[in-house]
């Protein structure tokens, strides 16, 4: 419906576009070109009146000859069509564009770029790269083809390309030393897959050479020492992430005790996480304290670390863990009411998401590092606060 209104009301204009070329240059020729005009016109108009919007827009190119003061109303509507996900009709107006040989370069230029993003849009992105590389090549249309090749490259996961691209954007200036660095964290997991560990250490090297704060990097590479048995290395690999973005100490603490525990080295572990509690606040610290403490001098001392410290800090999970550690020495009716709220409480917990995307929301119980949402990198973190770790 709204591309026939917009169509209605572009087809006067091509109309009068198309009088006023025909005026300046064939009247004095052709002096049946008005009545030809006027009649293209009206059939236009009938075709919307019928619904047959694709015999509209053959009428719209026809009328509306490609000059300097019409090729922008071309352009307008292919990205209307496109907008409207009328993408083949986006693709017809963008090509006749093109296909003009009087078109001037810039507008040529700006309508092979139109024509990717059609593409793109379609999904055939065999094309959509062509052209977009044809304009990296050209120097024409330059930052925006690369970022549309990198839109592809990334749907198509051929992150080598991806970096290569984006290498190049860092070249023009723009800031994307954070996103080069996961492309190759996907690399180093896509090389993990595939056995090759020796080259994933590499692009893990790369990731932090670029961006010193890749909290991935540091992550995988943690994960990859600590499965080779080097646990003092995988320590220090989950140690950096603590400094690299306190949100991303949830991710850590878990492997870190196990690293600790394996080298029978708790004392160190207990004192480190203590030390990270006073700096970052984390229930997640605070629960595996709390599990170090009963394990070695019993639920008591567990309860009243866990109590102290949701004083200080509310947390559902923490106050959740509180009471599963007053059941284990409770009976009878005071435990059968425990057991009511621990139960209330983890269905509560079940339907809270872990992690939200500081940009467009999106919330969930994975961590992505690329958001599925709104596409953007780094932006999905572990929730905080009172629902939060």
């Amino acid at each position: 419906m709204m591309i026939a209104q917009a169509l209605f009301l572009l087809l006067p204009m091509a109309a009068a576009g198309g009088w006023f070329a025909a005026r300046r240059v064939s009247f004095k020729n052709d002096p049946k070109l008005l009545p030809t005009l006027r009649q293209d016109y009206f059939k236009g108009l009938n075709y919307l009146i019928n619904e047959q919007p694709d015999k509209a827009v053959d009428v719209f190119i026809k009328l509306l000859e490609v000059d300097t003061d019409t090729v922008e109303t071309h352009l307008a509507l292919g990205s209307l069509f496109r907008r409207r996900g009328e993408v083949d009709r986006a693709i017809r107006v963008h090509q006749n564009l093109i296909a003009r040989p009087q078109l001037a370069k810039e507008h040529r230029f700006h309508a092979l770029s139109e024509l990717g993003q059609d593409y793109l849009r379609a999904g055939v992105l065999d094309r959509a790269e062509r052209l977009f590389l044809e304009l990296v090549e050209m120097g024409e249309e330059n930052q925006g083809s690369l970022r549309f090749l990198l839109h592809i490259y990334q749907q198509e996961k051929d992150w080598q390309k991806a970096i290569e691209t984006a290498q190049k954007l860092l070249a023009c200036g723009e800031p994307v030393h954070a996103i080069i660095a996961q492309y190759h964290c996907e690399l180093a997991e896509q090389m993990i897959d595939t056995g090759r560990t020796s080259q994933a250490v590499q692009c893990l090297k790369r990731a932090q050479a670029i961006d010193s704060n890749c909290v991935r990097a540091s992550l995988i590479q943690g994960r990859l020492e600590s499965e080779n048995a080097h646990y003092r290395e995988a320590i220090r690999c989950y140690k950096r992430v603590v400094e690299q973005d306190p949100d991303y100490i949830s991710e850590a603490v878990g492997p870190l005790v196990d690293c600790y525990q394996r080298l029978g080295e708790e004392n160190k572990l207990v004192a480190y996480l203590a030390d990270c509690l006073m700096r970052y606040p984390r229930i997640s610290l605070v629960l595996a304290i709390s599990d170090h403490l009963q394990h070695r001098h019993g639920e008591k001392a567990a309860i009243e670390f866990i109590a102290q410290q949701i004083q200080r800090q509310p947390s559902l999970r923490g106050l959740t863990h509180l009471v599963g550690l007053y059941l284990l020495n409770s009976s009878g009716d005071t435990r059968d009411k425990l057991l009511i709220l621990q139960n209330f409480m983890k269905k509560l917990l079940e339907n809270k998401p872990i992690y939200r995307c500081s940009h467009c929301g999106f919330s969930g119980k994975m961590l992505y590092w690329l958001c599925p949402s709104c596409q953007h990198w780094n932006t999905v973190r572990p929730i905080q606060g009172l629902e939060g770790n």
